[in-house]
C-alpha cells in the first residue's frame, strides 16, 4: 500500500507542489504583515491620546478602537468591492459587494486591504482631537472607509478582479500609499480641523500667535512612534503580497528613511535654535516612513535616505505652517501624512530605478497627487459640514472644559487625578 502511495506521489507534477508552497508562503507572510498593520492601530491611539490632555486620553483611544471596528465592517460590505471590485470605468469597482469569494487567496488580500483603510481613517482622529463629539467623528470615519478612500484607492490600485484604475493606466507608482493612504487621510484630517475649528485657547484671541497645549504622555508618544515604525515594515513589505528576496530592500528602505526623517528634523530644530523637541522627532521619523512608502520598492537605499531627509524638513515647515494659518493640527497628522505623502508620491517617481529622473513620470505622479487632494477634501469638508449642521461635530465649551472623556463617554482614564472628583466624600 505505501508503494503505491509513493508512486502517485511521484506521478503527480512537481509544479503543483512548488505552487502549493508558494501559495502558502505567501499566505501566511501576508498575515503577518497584516498583523503588524493591525498592531498600528496600537501606536496611533498610544501617540494621539500622549499628545492630548489626561481628560481626553480615553475619548481619543475610542476613536482609533471603534472606527477600526465599524470600518472594517463597512470596508467589507461596500469598500473592498469599490476599490477593488471588477473596474471597467477606472473610477470605481461594480463587483464583489459583501464578498463571497471562489477560493482562499482573495481572503487573505481583503484582511490585509482592510487594515490599511482603518489606516487612513484613523489620521484624522488625532488631527481632530480634543474637539470633536465622537457620534459625529464615527459617521464620518464610516464614510471615509465606505466611499472616501476605497474610490479613490480603485483610481491607483483598482482592479484586482478585472479592469484598470485610471491613475494606475496612466503609470502611477504608489506601492504601498503614501498619497492613496496616507495624504487621503490627511486631507480628510485638514477638512476636519477646518470644519470643528481649533481647540479652546489654542491661539491667542488678539495677536492670533499659538500656544503650547502639551499632552500629557511623552512616553506613550515615543511608544507609539516605536510600534508605528515596528508596524510599517509588515505596510510596506507585505504589500508585496509575497514572500520572496526583495522584501529585504523594502524592509531597509523603511528604516532608514525613518531614521532619515528623525535625523533631518533634530538639525533642523537644532541649527534653527529651536528647543528639540520629542513629539517633532517622533513627527519626523513618521514622516520619513510615511514617505518612502510610495516608493520603497523601486529605490535604491541612497534616494530612500535623501526621501526621508527631505521629509523630515517638510514636517517641521508643515507644522509652523499651519500654525501661521491659525489651524489646529493636534498631532500634526497634516504635515505627516499629507505634506510628506505628496514629497514621497513624487520622489517616487523622481527616483525611480532603472531609469531616474523621468519629467514625464514625475509628472504623472504630480498628476495622481493632484486628483487625490481634488477628489478628498472637497467631499470630506462637506461631509463634515454636513455632520455639524445635522447631529453635531464640535464639543461646547463646557464639554471641552470638563474633557470629551467625562462629556462623551463618562469615564476617566486617570480618575485618581481628577480634580473635580478628587476631595469627593466616598459613598459606600
Amino acid at each position: 500500500m505505501s508503494r503505491l502511495l509513493l508512486l502517485l506521489v511521484l506521478l503527480i507534477p512537481a509544479n503543483v507542489f512548488a505552487a502549493d508552497a508558494d501559495l502558502a508562503l505567501n499566505t501566511v507572510w501576508v498575515l503577518v504583515a497584516a498583523a503588524l498593520v493591525f498592531f498600528m492601530q496600537t501606536g496611533f491611539a498610544l501617540l494621539e491620546s500622549g499628545m492630548a490632555r489626561s481628560k481626553n486620553a480615553v475619548n481619543v483611544v475610542m476613536k482609533n478602537y471603534m472606527d477600526l471596528c465599524l470600518g472594517s465592517l463597512i470596508f467589507w460590505a461596500v469598500g473592498f468591492g469599490l476599490m477593488f471590485g471588477v473596474n471597467e470605468s477606472g473610477f470605481f469597482g461594480t463587483t464583489h459587494l459583501f464578498p463571497q469569494f471562489d477560493s482562499e487567496w482573495p481572503y487573505t488580500f481583503l484582511l490585509f486591504q482592510m487594515l490599511f483603510a482603518a489606516t487612513a481613517t484613523t489620521i484624522a482622529s488625532g488631527a481632530m482631537a480634543e474637539r470633536t463629539r465622537y457620534m459625529g467623528y464615527l459617521v464620518g470615519a464610516m464614510v471615509i472607509t465606505g466611499v472616501i478612500y476605497p474610490v479613490f484607492g480603485s483610481w491607483a490600485w483598482g482592479g484586482f478582479f478585472g479592469g484598470k484604475g485610471w491613475l494606475a493606466e496612466m503609470g502611477f507608482i504608489d506601492f504601498a500609499g503614501s498619497t492613496v493612504v496616507h495624504a487621503v487621510g490627511a486631507w480628510c484630517a485638514l477638512a476636519g480641523i477646518l470644519v470643528v475649528g481649533p481647540r479652546l485657547g489654542r491661539f491667542d484671541p488678539v495677536t492670533g500667535k499659538a500656544r503650547l497645549i502639551p499632552g500629557h504622555n511623552l512616553n506613550n508618544v515615543a511608544l507609539g512612534g516605536f510600534i508605528l515604525w515596528l508596524g510599517w515594515f509588515g505596510f510596506n513589505a507585505g504589500s508585496l503580497l509575497q514572500g520572496d528576496a526583495s522584501l529585504g530592500k523594502i524592509a531597509l528602505n523603511t528604516h532608514l528613511a525613518a531614521c532619515a526623517g528623525a535625523a533631518s528634523i533634530f538639525l533642523c530644530q537644532a541649527l534653527s535654535g529651536r528647543p528639540v523637541l520629542l513629539t517633532l522627532t517622533v513627527n519626523g521619523s513618521l514622516g520619513g516612513l510615511v514617505a518612502i512608502t510610495a516608493g520603497c520598492a523601486t529605490m535604491s537605499p541612497g534616494y530612500a535616505i535623501v526621501t526621508g531627509a527631505v521629509a523630515g524638513a517638510i514636517v517641521l515647515l508643515g507644522t509652523v505652517m499651519l500654525e501661521m494659518l491659525q489651524l489646529d493640527d493636534a498631532v500634526g497628522a497634516i504635515p505627516v501624512h499629507g505634506f510628506a505623502g505628496v514629497w514621497g508620491t513624487l520622489a517616487a517617481g523622481l527616483f525611480l530605478q532603472p531609469n531616474p529622473f523621468d519629467l514625464h513620470q514625475l509628472g504623472v505622479q504630480a498628476v495622481g497627487s493632484i486628483a487625490a487632494f481634488l477628489w478628498t477634501f472637497p467631499l470630506a469638508f462637506i461631509m463634515y459640514w454636513l455632520l455639524e449642521k445635522s447631529i453635531g461635530l464640535r464639543a461646547t465649551h463646557l464639554q471641552q472644559q470638563r474633557g470629551l472623556d467625562f462629556s462623551e463617554h463618562a469615564e476617566n482614564g486617570y480618575p485618581e487625578f481628577d480634580s473635580l472628583h478628587l476631595h469627593k466624600p466616598i459613598v459606600r
